[in-house]
């Protein structure tokens, strides 16, 4: 592994995940309470041995790099580094990143540095967990000068992947994006035995589904880059490497998600406060880092909570109920407010009292979410001030609205936007 760079791809504009993406990047959105997406790949560099990482930005990526350089510093010892590598005007070049493979190009010359042979490309926004140096050790044995990761699925899951055909060695020999028809998945189906046989249950499932993650002899990577003009890895890179070097599948049998649209993101934090989550925040092996705040313990008065996973530094008053939701940091929740199937961010600091004060006094909501307000299948945003008897619901059932701040609807779920102002008896 010392020989071995990663590069964590921090994504583009993130249209689908807008209006969360409306200030931030992909990889800076909040999860699980207390974390961001960018914790879940930096989290695996380290649990795997990999302490020379490189992040490359581009849109909304100032609480990006923030969170980057409070959180990530290595000891002088170690040699290793987090480093950002924003879109910038060079000599060579005076273009913002024109895909993910164009990205990589642009910073070539900190891979071509000594004792780097190997690159691994992850991408900033999936939930899994994940030990790179199996990831190494199939690559070696292989002999291969790519290796991709692959998680079965099964052929109704396979419309919104790209699939891939492996020989009987586990060679990558064909790629197809999106399978829609019973002949296109004829195409890139695998044997489940072939499956079984490699120590992972097929469970019916005969589809290998490209999980984004590559990696790649430097020098292989480095020839497709500067002779090509390709600018998407899942697109182009990859494909081409399938017809002129040597691929080979990694096999991955965990949770793994991409959190690519509002949906995605809110079915996938809402399943991390299950009693038995698909994807285990806990672990004494592999942990999650984010990171330190040095908040004080949430305080609970009189409140009823089920399912729901609750962050640092809250106030949660008396009355209150709730269920099935992901409570950020920092929230003030006041009493006999209802919060059910929803995920409240929590804000980013805490509100003088005198401040606080204030607001009631002259009738503007203070920081958190009022008294008496009710909360369904919605995301609050960070800094939000939620008036007394608000609700944040659903009514029409509709699947989408327009534009209209500060709360739209996106994939049937009502998301607040950052530092939305909501008043007493607002109603969605």
């Amino acid at each position: 592994m010392r020989n071995l760079v990663a590069l964590v791809l921090g994504g583009g504009r993130g249209t689908r995940l807008y209006p969360l993406t409306q200030f931030r990047s992909k990889p800076a959105v909040p999860l699980a309470g207390k974390y961001r997406l960018i914790d879940i790949p930096l989290s695996n560099c380290i649990n795997s041995g990999v302490n020379r990482i490189y992040v490359l930005t581009q849109f909304n990526s100032v609480s990006l790099h923030r969170h980057i350089r409070s959180t990530y510093t290595f000891d002088p010892f170690a040699g290793g580094f987090v480093e950002i590598l924003a879109a910038q005007q060079t000599l060579s070049s005076s273009d913002w990143y024109q895909g993910t493979a164009d990205a990589v190009r642009q910073n070539l010359r900190y891979l071509q540095q000594p004792g780097i042979d190997y690159v691994l490309i992850l991408s900033g926004d999936q939930l899994y967990r994940m030990n790179y140096q199996d990831m190494l050790a199939t690559h070696l044995e292989s002999g291969a000068d790519v290796t991709i990761s692959a998680v079965p699925v099964a052929a109704r899951d396979a419309g919104g992947l790209g699939i891939m055909r492996l020989d009987d060695e586990g060679r990558v020999v064909g790629f197809l994006e999106k399978p829609q028809t019973e002949k296109e998945l004829n195409l890139v189906r695998t044997d489940p035995a072939w499956i079984d046989a490699r120590g992972i249950p097929s469970r019916g499932r005969d589809c290998l589904a490209n999980m984004g993650i590559y990696l790649f002899n430097r020098d292989a990577l480095v020839n497709v880059l500067e002779k090509t003009d390709y600018r998407d890895f899942g697109r182009e890179i990859f494909p081409a490497s399938v017809r002129t070097q040597h691929v080979q599948v990694h096999l991955f049998d965990g949770y793994w998600e991409d959190i690519g649209t509002i949906r995605s993101f809110y079915e996938a934090n809402l399943a991390l406060a299950a009693k038995k989550p698909p994807f285990e925040l806990m672990s004494a092996d592999a942990p999650l880092f984010s990171r330190a705040r040095f908040l004080p313990p949430s305080r609970v008065d009189g409140a009823t909570i089920r399912g729901s996973l609750v962050a640092d530094g809250c106030v949660i008053e008396e009355g209150a109920v709730i269920e099935h939701s992901v409570i950020g940091l920092r929230c003030r929740i006041g009493p006999d407010v209802v919060i059910r199937d929803s995920i409240v961010m929590g804000n980013d600091y805490y509100q003088a009292p005198e401040e606080f004060e204030h607001d009631q006094t002259n009738g503007q909501p203070p920081l958190g979410i009022g008294p008496g307000t009710r909360i369904e299948t919605a995301i609050i945003d960070k800094n939000c001030r939620i008036g007394r008897g608000v609700q944040v619901v659903n009514h029409r059932r509709t699947d989408s609205s327009e534009e209209t701040p500060p709360a739209m609807i996106r994939d049937g779920i009502v998301v607040v936007t950052k530092g939305a102002v909501l008043p007493d008896g607002w109603v969605a």
